[in-house]
């Protein structure tokens, strides 16, 4: 049965009148604001907040929490965007008073611990990547990726090359062509073949003296690793081109394959993702890039460097750099929690992360393959894509009707059409967080979904307060309170 719980804005609750707080008298000689301030400045009247006493606040936020997914509360089969659990120890680092209340204009001397911790935390991911060059500046994923491109257009330009060609493999998220834009490049798709490998013959058509950069995600949205990776590289570099590496998927590799050994030139991680930083509602997130030494000038700044005297500081002496990206440093509370994760779990704790992870994913595919087929093969890395077309064909069943379905037996939803190479595609991701029973119970729920009338399917979820939106006009006229 639907949620019946009515959902009103703080708004819809304000009382005249109602506080949570009661502010003692003012212990200084109280002045009127127009003695204050310019009247320019000054409004009509207040600003129209809602009043409420504390118990209505703290019930409203409560309640509204309790519908939200998490992973502290649910699985979260994601797909294409590793969703592991979050580690308290992550939290209580970042919330240390030297790392939670440092202001962005401190000066270097006062902040040498944070500075320290951001030095390593470079040393860490151009070991993890196999790229001697990196830099912690970019905000997330996709601005990593726009970072990295930027560097290979910096590095051309500097060279005097005028090369415009970026190819991108069809599975590719939709991140890389918007990135390869946004540098001035146009992208050109590369099919992929039935298997989710690099169709080699379409690769080979279309390059040319003209390629700047093959953008390439391995492990790929399928979850194979490409099998032609030292092929394509070579004939790249061949090129005079570079390879760039969209590091989504590093969960599957960590400790085992380093893209710099298999030809990356670049390429960006996802800390919030692969190092299990919380990510989710647009932020905050962050993009660290490695690249090769020969890429190394061009880096956004700053940099963190270490002195022969073992003092940190930040390197903002970079006359080729491509320069700043965002402000100030970035988002250091959550390349604080990366570091922390990383610290925890070594360099042989990083290669069982990712052992367990391929192994959560295959189990999970071993189960699931018998009632919804996973056309790229028998075996997976991190992530699989079902494929619901054949449900669709018999019953009229869509990848969103399982989707939404899963919803009212508390699983939140895999990804579904993406990529767009498989039909009704259902992208599952486990991690490696997950027990056993949790992904048995997955397996269970999912099949009995494809056994019930699709009648009832189709106007799943049942149990949320709000059904199956029109998601763009939900986007583009949100009402903020229901009453179902």
């Amino acid at each position: 049965m639907r949620n019946t719980r009515d959902t009103k804005s703080l708004f819809e609750l304000s009382k005249p009148g109602r506080r949570a707080t009661l502010l003692p008298k003012c212990d200084v000689p109280a002045r009127p604001l127009g003695s204050l301030l310019p009247a320019s400045v000054l409004a009509d009247l207040p600003p129209q907040l809602p009043e409420l006493s504390e118990p209505a606040v703290v019930r409203h936020f409560v309640n509204l929490s309790t519908q939200n997914m998490s992973v502290d509360t649910h699985f979260y089969p994601l797909g294409s965007c590793t969703m592991k659990h979050n580690p308290k120890r992550n939290e209580r680092a970042a919330a240390m008073p030297g790392f939670g209340d440092v202001h962005p204009y401190a000066p270097e001397a006062a902040i040498q611990g944070l500075l320290e911790l951001l030095y390593d935390m470079q040393q860490y991911l151009s070991e993890i990547s196999g790229l001697p060059a990196c830099s912690l500046h970019p905000a997330a994923g996709a601005h990593g990726e726009l970072a990295a491109l930027l560097v290979a257009a910096a590095y051309f330009r500097d060279r005097g090359e005028k090369r415009t060609k970026v190819l991108a493999p069809d599975s590719a998220h939709g991140t890389n062509p918007a990135s390869a834009a946004m540098a001035g490049f146009d992208t050109v798709t590369v099919k992929t073949l039935k298997t989710g490998a690099v169709d080699l013959d379409d690769f080979r058509a279309k390059l040319d003296d003209n390629i700047a950069v093959f953008m390439i995600t391995n492990p790929n949205t399928v979850g194979i690793f490409e099998p032609s990776m030292k092929i394509i590289a070579d004939e790249v570099h061949a090129r005079g081109g570079l390879i760039y590496l969209d590091g989504a998927n590093m969960n599957a590799i960590l400790g085992v394959a380093r893209p710099g050994d298999f030809g990356a030139d670049m390429q960006h991680y996802n800390p919030h993702k692969t190092f299990s930083g919380p990510h989710g509602g647009g932020g905050p997130g962050a993009g660290p890039i490695c690249v090769t030494e020969a890429l190394a000038p061009y880096l956004p700044m700053p940099i963190v460097r270490k002195s022969s005297s073992g003092q940190f500081s930040l390197d903002f002496s970079m006359p080729k750099s491509i320069g700043h990206l965002r402000a100030f440093f970035g988002n250091t509370g959550v390349l604080v929690r990366a570091y922390t994760y990383i610290r925890a779990h070594g360099p042989d704790g990083l290669r069982r992360v990712s052992e367990h992870a391929v192994l959560n994913a295959n189990y999970l595919l071993s189960k699931i393959k018998h009632f919804l087929p996973v056309p790229q093969g028998e075996r997976c890395m991190h992530e699989f894509v079902a494929s619901g077309a054949d449900l669709k064909a018999t019953k009229g069943v869509s990848a969103m009707d399982l989707a939404k379905r899963l919803l009212d037996y508390g699983f939140h939803a895999p990804t579904v059409y993406f990529p767009l190479t498989v039909k009704e595609a259902i992208m599952i991701e486990p991690t490696e967080s997950e027990s056993k029973e949790t992904l048995d119970a997955f397996a269970e729920v999912l099949f009995r979904i494809t056994e019930e009338d699709p009648e009832l399917l189709h106007e799943a979820p049942h149990s949320t307060p709000i059904s199956r939106p029109n998601e763009v006009q939900a986007a583009r006229e949100p009402v903020l309170s229901w009453k179902s």
